[in-house]
């Protein structure tokens, strides 16, 4: 059963861009080949780590989206673990919350279609005086 995953992995800031490509084709192939489709890649850029890790204090972060089983998700995890210049990782299922957003988008869109916004122009008369003490 394929379901949507999330992977973001932070990788050494000092990690030049052939390697990085590199790190992604490997990903990117790894998915492929084990029957799951990458739906979409970003890289999001240097930013501040919120605390140190393995003596790093900023990080490449970068963003993977899927689809593939449960043992995509453990393969990718592995090449992660023993990839030396990753410095962090965590892979998310979005696909629940996905159908969860989608369903509430649908109950609004069919509110604002069934009631139509009320077009009451405000009665002509003078304004109500202004209570001083």
């Amino acid at each position: 059963m394929n379901r949507t995953y999330e992977l973001m992995f932070i990788v050494r800031p000092d990690m030049t861009e052939e390697d990085q490509d590199k790190l992604v084709s490997t990903l990117e192939t790894a998915v492929n080949s084990s029957g799951g489709q990458v739906k979409s890649f970003e890289k999001m850029g240097k930013r501040r780590l919120a605390y140190t890790v393995r003596k790093f204090h900023d990080g490449l972060y970068m963003l993977l989206t899927f689809e593939g089983s449960g043992g995509l998700v453990h393969e990718l995890e592995r090449r992660l673990r023993v990839n030396e210049p990753v410095i962090k990782f965590l892979s998310v299922r979005i696909d629940e919350e996905q159908k969860r957003l989608d369903k509430i988008k649908a109950i609004r869109d069919a509110k604002r279609k069934a009631v139509p916004a009320p077009a009451t122009p405000e009665p002509a008369g003078e304004a109500a005086p202004a209570v001083t003490a």
